[in-house]
């Protein structure tokens, strides 16, 4: 017998009340935004190497304030670094509920599938001739295998 990983419920009211928290969630940061994928591509990245030279600007521009286009803001520049801040830990706790909701996903669909496997098998292992034709006729259509012999157009 396989293996059943996961052995759990989920009904359709605490299913409503994760859909609930995450529209919370859309709430608390209302300031989100989606970007096309052109956008996304060509957008500059902030990363852990760069950390420290926004850092480091941010101190620069902070002491010479002088040095920088008039309409430079400041302000904008400490709020949007401390925004990103805020939000990679966001991110990091989001990312990490994430794999668990998609390595559980994983798991109870292959549980199911191979209890689904184990069914076929037993039903087949039963015999022609039986009740199940019309069932294992369906279910065989899962690994019925397409003609390699397609017509070609020679002209």
């Amino acid at each position: 017998m396989q293996e059943n990983r996961v052995s759990a419920q989920l009904g359709e009211a605490e299913r409503q009340g994760v859909f609930a928290a995450i529209e919370t969630i859309r709430q608390k940061l209302p300031f989100l935004i989606g970007l096309a994928s052109e956008e996304r591509r060509s957008l500059p990245r902030l990363g852990e190497k760069s950390r420290g030279f926004v850092e480091q600007a941010l101190q620069v521009a902070e002491q010479n304030p002088d040095i920088l286009p008039r309409l430079f803001d400041v302000g904008e520049m400490r709020n949007d670094l401390e925004l990103y801040s805020a939000l990679t830990s966001v991110l990091l706790a989001l990312s990490q509920l994430n794999e668990l909701v998609e390595d559980t996903v994983v798991a109870v669909g292959s549980d199911v599938y191979a209890a689904a496997l184990t069914v076929y098998q037993s039903a087949r292992a039963a015999g022609k001739d039986s009740a199940l034709d019309d069932a294992l006729e369906g279910m065989g259509q899962r690994f019925a295998r397409k003609s390699r012999n397609t017509p070609t157009n020679k002209s």
